[in-house]
């Protein structure tokens, strides 16, 4: 049983250049702590004080988890997270 994590290209360095990451399901939170023990480094990139950063966005099932339960918004088994920074253009 998993979950597919997609991994921005900015983050790819932590996982040695995985695009994928399989994960266990549980909530947003559980998969960060579960990735950043894998990959360590990984939680500060994308928390801060123990919530997302602003720039940076996850989605499960294509929902936005800022507009559901944050990083305790669970992810079953099968789903798909993905994770995409902000990007600021002109």
């Amino acid at each position: 049983m998993s979950v597919t994590v997609r991994i921005p290209s900015p983050l790819r360095p932590l996982t040695g250049g995985a695009a994928t990451v399989e994960c266990a399901p549980g909530t947003v939170g559980a998969i960060i702590d579960e990735l950043d023990g894998a990959h360590p480094g990984f939680r500060d990139r994308v928390t801060q004080d123990g919530a997302l950063r602003r720039f940076v966005n996850v989605f499960v099932a294509g929902q936005d988890v800022r507009f559901e339960q944050g990083i305790d918004t669970p992810v079953p088994d099968g789903q798909e997270v993905t994770i995409l920074p902000a990007v600021a253009g002109g």
